[in-house]
């Protein structure tokens, strides 16, 4: 990832700022910090980027031994168009260069690897995410072929990540259906606008009926999982207040969020304590410029985890703190 140093548009930079990014490998270094064996499987170029991705994820504790090198196809890449002060409601943006890259060239073929293969059998959680279908026909049927598969065990969890640019000109019609075949679906309610034409949670549920639970990402107001009939009689729904947090950057929120809501699923956590670690992982890294932000120390997580509803409700984070709104 690419980034205009000092936020001036990109016609103007003579600096870009030389790091990386992804939704899945977010995710991975998440879950690696909560103390979770974790790898992260793709393919990279045989180039300084690639090689950058391997070792920063390597020391982040996330395993990259399945991950394929390829000789010719080069890493994909992506620069960060920062929002301009001239123009408040414009944005960020970003401009892709992932068509021809190593990782679209993922297929089925890429099961037959014998280290992916091994991985994907052991695991206890396959995370997906709706950019990697958006990469090539090859990709998407690779994702298919894993949701498809016997469970044997295994839970599947599928983040949206709608990513306009990436469904321009394609049929985002797919992300409903590769959804629908996941365990657990993950999406923001402004990204379900646009990648299933819907917000409305009963809406939502009946397009995805067979997911054991659908969590909507409500930004700054809270977070929702609808179990399996959820937003009706037949399934439980609920919901948890997002914690006042003083944004420095939202880059990478949603990805923390899941790793704090799947790490709870893993530890055999409820909804309610699931998406309360969700909130603290989202508001750690809200608080720091950057993809990631540390989580509190244990003691300090479980009590905050632990909280009653009140005090959950008085939390105020800023710079990465966690305080009630006296002060306290």
């Amino acid at each position: 990832m690419l980034t205009p140093v000092q936020a001036v548009p990109l016609h103007l930079a003579t600096e870009l700022h030389f790091g990386i990014g992804g939704a899945e490998s977010n995710v991975a270094m998440g879950l690696a910090a909560m103390g979770l064996d974790t790898h992260w499987v793709s393919r990279v170029g045989r180039d300084g980027f690639g090689t950058r991705i391997l070792h920063e994820l390597s020391e982040h504790g996330v395993g990259v031994s399945a991950v394929e090198v390829d000789d010719s196809l080069p890493t994909g890449l992506y620069v960060k168009v920062p929002a301009q002060e001239a123009d408040p409601d414009g944005g960020s943006s970003v401009l892709y260069y992932r068509q021809g890259s190593a990782a679209s060239a993922m297929g089925r073929g890429t099961l037959a690897n014998p280290a992916v293969a091994s991985l994907l059998e052991s695991a206890t959680l396959i995370h997906l995410s709706g950019i990697t279908a958006a990469l090539s026909p090859a990709c998407l049927e690779l994702l298919e072929a894993i949701l498809t598969a016997p469970r044997n065990g295994r839970t599947i969890s599928f983040d949206v990540n709608w990513r306009a640019a990436l469904w321009a000109g394609q049929d985002r019609g797919v992300l409903q259906r590769l959804a629908n075949l996941a365990d657990v679906v993950l999406v923001g309610k402004d990204e379900a606008e646009h990648a299933f034409g819907t917000t409305d949670e009963a809406e939502l549920r009946r397009m995805m009926p067979d997911p054991q639970v659908l969590v909507i990402k409500n930004e700054a107001i809270s977070a929702i999982a609808l179990a399996r009939g959820g937003a009706d009689s037949s399934g439980t729904r609920e919901e948890v207040p997002a914690l006042s947090v003083a944004v420095v950057e939202p880059v990478g929120a949603g990805d923390s969020f899941a790793a704090g809501y799947l790490s709870g699923m893993l530890f055999g956590l409820g909804q309610k304590a699931s998406l309360r670690r969700g909130h603290v992982a989202a508001a750690c890294t809200l608080t720091v410029h950057g993809d990631r932000g540390p989580l509190p120390d244990a003691a300090q997580l479980s009590a905050i985890l632990d909280s009653s509803d009140d005090a959950w409700a008085a939390i105020h984070v800023e710079d990465g703190h966690f305080n009630t709104r006296t002060g306290a």
